[in-house]
């Protein structure tokens, strides 16, 4: 069988890249349905954009490759395709758009701009093997009968390694190997940490930090895991963390313990440190914490105590044991090496006709609808670099 242009991946990124392609496209995935990664997000609503989409919300070895196809295809595209296929849409908090009924919606969307634009999609068909011989032929096994299809392009779209038990394989990096584009190692990214048993006593609670792992700082939620920590900020900051180091949280970002304390020692210096903190932190949270601060009252602690113990919880570190993995990791950090790609076309600068988009590439955004944005803004320009070649 011969068609123009093959995609590897019925995705969000796949599937948008498809939509913009031409009629002659072919999309494969091994999935029974498509987009499942979409269903699933936003707790079932997906947090399909982001209002504040920016290039520096993205981590990539070359932070300046997303920026091309992010101006070109913006958050503002999206919800105008949104808004035109009638589907309501809410913004909850930093930016982040969610539809109002179902991320169904979204999937349905990507199906009826696939359908008009001819595009045809295998479902339950894997991918056994890719060669190229001036064009490229890729050996399927369809509802258990192999075949070969061959086409002019070949586009990358089948994501990273999140999620494995949603089909989740490293095929994108094994296809860039093969073909000579250099992969810059992946790792799980919107992960939640691991610390063993430490806060098993803290499990289920929960309160606004601001969290750092080497690079910007997240003023969100973190909740405290049998198994460690989890929450906005600390998916955010473990993107930024690498094995071995710590992070930092600020317990209280919206208020100055030191000032609090001094006001509480001048006008109720006999109760005890502990008592005062419960008023601003979690109680279990303080429990929690009582082998490191002072087993006083608010009168026997100096100014120098008092900026003192401030500081330890507006900057507590700590160091991870691991995290969780791929199992429940939002998305792969690192992928196919932006260096063997042109940011404008996302076509491999070595490989005439082979593309990579998406999370197949080393590019990860943050968490809030920016992978999403990304998806949408690379597979527009991989699919209408490919029209503009027909």
């Amino acid at each position: 069988m011969q068609v123009t242009t093959l995609v590897l991946g019925a995705g969000a990124a796949g599937m948008m890249a498809a939509a913009h392609a031409g009629p002659d496209t072919l999309v494969v995935d091994h999935a029974r349905a498509p987009g499942e990664k979409i269903r699933i997000s936003g707790g079932g609503r997906c947090n399909f954009t982001n209002l504040h989409t920016d290039p520096q919300a993205f981590i990539s070895r070359n932070p300046h490759f997303v920026k091309s196809a992010l101006a070109r295809y913006t958050q503002w595209d999206f919800i105008a395709l949104v808004d035109r296929h009638g589907i309501g849409w809410h913004e909850k908090t930093l930016g982040q758009l969610f539809c109002d009924d179902s991320a169904r919606q979204i999937v349905a969307l990507l199906r009826a701009e696939m359908d008009r634009a001819g595009v045809r999609l295998w479902l339950e068909t894997s991918v056994e093997a890719v060669r190229h011989d001036g064009e490229f032929a890729v050996s399927l096994t369809r509802a258990g009968t192999p075949m070969t299809v061959r086409a002019r392009n070949l586009v990358i779209a089948t994501g990273g390694k999140s999620i494995p038990k949603m089909g989740a394989t490293g095929l994108a990096y094994q296809l860039a190997e093969q073909f000579g584009l250099g992969v810059i190692t992946p790792r799980p990214g919107l992960v939640p940490l691991t610390f063993g048993e430490t806060f098993k006593p803290l499990a289920g609670t929960a309160l606004p930090t601001r969290a750092q792992a080497n690079g910007p700082t997240f003023d969100e939620a973190t909740l405290f895991t049998h198994r460690g920590l989890s929450g906005p900020a600390i998916l955010q900051a473990s993107s930024y963390w690498t094995e071995g180091e710590s992070i930092t949280l600020d317990l209280s970002p919206s208020q100055d313990l030191f000032a609090v304390l001094k006001q509480a020692r001048q006008t109720a210096g006999r109760r005890a440190l502990g008592t005062v903190l419960s008023h601003h932190l979690p109680a279990k949270l303080v429990t929690f914490l009582r082998d490191e601060l002072p087993k006083s009252n608010l009168a026997d602690l100096s100014d120098a105590a008092l900026a003192e113990i401030a500081q330890h919880l507006h900057r507590w570190q700590l160091t991870p044991a691991g995290s969780e993995g791929y199992r429940t990791a939002e998305v792969t950090l690192g992928g196919i090496d932006t260096d063997a790609v042109d940011a404008r076309t996302m076509e491999a600068k070595a490989v005439p006709g082979l593309y990579a988009i998406g999370e197949a590439v080393d590019v990860t955004g943050w968490l809030g609808g920016y992978n999403f944005q990304w998806a949408w803004s690379s597979g527009w320009a991989a699919g209408t670099a490919i029209a503009a070649t027909d």
